[in-house]
């Protein structure tokens, strides 16, 4: 029997199956002269033709779900309620904004998992028909109070544009991206802070959430194992297998920093990021360490100009927390010449802390380590230290030696974000970490890989795989490729049961060929082909849902596959 849990209760529906790209709506709520609304004017800008601030903001909300849409297969138009309200702000903080599901659903017809709770746009999805007609199914506020307010955010506003050159401002298309995956099934029901689910019912997120420590998922676990495991930071992690088998083509190797001499300083030593200056690299930048002297105060802080910058020009500046900020401390010590900066904590931690700030003239690597790591380089100081910081390709930044991503579980537990992000050691920057960071844009990253998990598209199981359906399908079958999503390209396995022509193509949504991959004889057994994203004229083609079609012996096959850039 259907469940479905809206704020009136539970209603139940029948229907039949069908799937096509997403159509994805923005329903405005905003009144007059407000919001979406708002007939401020406004130049177009990166791409968006809006002449007023209310145009512009609709037309980056239509963008965001245009590009959702594009990814996630749906015969259901999704809707989404949306509006522009003033949200906590102050002058260094915002809430940037807000989504979730309006209601949720369970034991539909085409459900994957029985007693199972899943966001309402993606049951419709499994579903092939909207099992709550009345009502729209994700609902988003987004703050208002952003634009020309130096009260909030001073000297920060909205960017409207759709390409990426937000500058000092923050750009409203990566957070619409972030928030609409979270109202398509990015996040759990689970209430952290006492582990209870949902009206005692687990939903599909939360059963790729596992607990390395206890080897358990969260929906094999009680309440109070639940609530324990939201604040088990750096063992939580999502068990997906398609975001398992991607994480390696999106995620880089863990930085660290390999002490070559003297031998007396344990190596390897962990290593926080900078949300500024250029990224260390797998190949590293090796180099004398120097304790700067800004000959004021707390001499080794460089919250005033460096005086020994003779002895840093060249070396990598090792800088002590202090009441400056990072980005002043790095610009001060690229001003004398440093190649990298590492900046030690000033508090006993058990990992060295992220460097927040934004300053594009910082053009060296900076980085931080812990109080104990720093005190254990200065020690050493005066026999000279030789370092290397760079990536360790074994270590995933933000995965766990498996290769499973890393769910953010701070403890104490973060309201509205701890979970239902990918934890912030990811590194590069994924969309769906619990802050939005500047060096993101309308890329979905891994966030593809999960709705593959959760049910919103084929992963390396589907019908092809069914033996009721492989039964009829006796010529030729089509395998799963691998990776799925792709990026740059993906191996498309399929096998022939005797000698035959065959014709293996590529569609896009709208049924029209992009590419013939094979068109001729083909001998019995197994064969692999690649596809780089490119059609038949050699110009590669956009991110979006692809069909592969195997056509051969009077049969066709086809397989649904994701590109992702």
């Amino acid at each position: 029997m259907a469940r479905i849990f809206v704020l009136a209760g539970i209603l139940i529906f029948a229907g039949a199956l069908a799937t096509q790209a997403a159509n994805i709506i923005i329903v405005n709520l905003d009144g007059a002269g407000e919001g979406f609304n708002d007939p401020t004017p406004a130049a177009p800008v990166g791409g968006n033709p809006g002449v007023t601030i209310g145009q512009q903001r609709l037309n980056v909300f239509q963008e965001a779900a245009d590009i959702w849409g594009a990814i996630l297969p749906s015969a259901v138009t999704v809707r989404v309620q949306a509006q522009f309200n003033a949200l906590g702000c102050n002058a260094t903080s915002a809430v940037l904004g807000g989504a979730g599901p309006i209601a949720v659903a369970s034991d539909f017809p085409g459900a994957e998992v029985t007693g199972t709770w899943y966001h309402v746009a993606l049951a419709n999805k499994l579903a092939g028909f909207d099992l709550d007609p009345p009502g729209n199914d994700i609902s988003a506020t987004f703050n208002s109070s952003i634009d020309n307010n130096n009260s909030c955010l001073s000297g920060i506003n909205w960017y409207y544009g759709y390409d990426g050159n937000e500058g000092n401002d923050v750009e409203l298309l990566t957070v619409v991206l972030h928030e609409l995956a979270h109202g398509l099934g990015f996040g759990t029901l689970v209430t952290l802070s006492s582990g209870a689910e949902f009206l005692a019912t687990p939903d599909i997120y939360e059963t790729f959430i596992r607990d390395n420590s206890s080897g358990l998922n969260w929906d094999n676990m009680s309440n109070p194992q639940r609530s324990a495991s939201a604040v088990n930071t750096g063992n939580v992690v999502w068990d997906g297998p398609m975001v398992t088998s991607l994480s390696a083509n999106y995620l880089l190797g863990t930085p660290i920093m390999t002490v070559n001499s003297p031998m007396t300083i344990p190596s390897p030593i962990a290593l926080g990021l900078a949300n500024f200056g250029p990224s260390v690299t797998a190949s590293g930048i090796t180099g004398d360490v120097i304790l700067v002297d800004d000959g004021t105060g707390t001499t080794s802080d460089a919250c005033e100009a460096i005086i020994n910058g003779a002895q840093v020009a060249g070396k990598i500046a090792l800088i002590d927390r202090g009441i400056c900020t990072f980005v002043s401390k790095a610009l001060a010590a690229q001003a004398v010449g440093a190649i990298a900066v590492v900046i030690v904590d000033n508090a006993v931690a058990a990992s060295p802390p992220g460097l927040g700030g934004t300053d594009p003239t910082v053009t060296i690597p900076v980085v931080s380590i812990t109080l104990a790591n720093g005190n254990a380089i200065k020690a050493e100081l005066g026999s000279g230290v030789n370092v290397t910081l760079h990536l360790d390709p074994a270590d995933l930044a933000g995965a766990d030696m498996s290769n499973r991503v890393q769910l953010y579980a701070p403890n104490p537990v973060q309201g509205g974000s701890s979970i239902a992000h990918w934890d912030a050691t990811a590194s590069p920057n994924l969309l769906m970490e619990p802050a939005i960071n500047s060096d993101l844009s309308s890329s979905l990253d891994l966030t593809v890989a999960h709705f593959a998990d959760i049910g919103w598209l084929d992963g390396p199981t589907g019908i092809n795989d069914n033996p009721v359906a492989d039964s009829r399908l006796r010529g030729v079958k089509l395998l799963p490729n691998y990776p799925n999503p792709f990026n740059p390209r993906t191996a498309i396995r399929y096998s022939v049961s005797g000698t035959q022509d065959i014709r293996l193509e590529i569609f896009d949504v709208q049924g029209r060929l992009v590419r013939t991959l094979v068109n001729g004889v083909a001998s019995p057994g197994t064969h692999e082909t690649a596809w780089d994203g490119r059609d038949n004229r050699g110009a590669g083609v956009g991110s979006g849902v692809y069909f592969v079609r195997l056509a051969g012996a009077g049969e066709v096959t086809t397989r649904k596959i994701v590109l992702v850039k």
